[in-house]
């Protein structure tokens, strides 16, 4: 099994990327981190599990569902739901705009 070693320029890539401030410790502290990681994992993929038999959940549990029932003693009316709203259009609230589709900028 090859060793993987993730450098902490890589590091400082995925946190770029994340958008996380990272300070040089941290870098180096993750790059060892990740880097043992993946190792675990690469051990993983070396346990031969040919002849083991696949499991798709281990409660016994089997399609465990409740009915769907409405309880219309805790459901608002439309208009009680919109009576103290300021702003209403045709049944819906209206509010300002929240996002701004000017400012798109690239972290790449």
């Amino acid at each position: 099994m090859q060793k993987v070693i993730v450098t902490p320029a890589e590091v400082e890539k995925i946190a770029k990327l994340a958008n996380l401030p990272l300070s040089s410790q941290e870098t180096a502290m993750f790059a060892d981190q990740f880097s043992a990681t993946v190792n675990v994992i690469n051990q993983l993929n070396e346990v031969d599990t040919a002849s083991v038999p696949a499991t798709y959940q281990v409660t016994g549990l089997s399609n465990v569902t409740r009915e769907d029932l409405v309880d219309t003693s805790r459901i608002l009316s439309q208009e009680v739901a919109l009576r103290e709203a300021e702003f209403t259009h045709d049944g819906f609230f209206v509010v300002s705009r929240v996002i701004d589709t000017d400012t798109t900028e690239s972290v790449i």
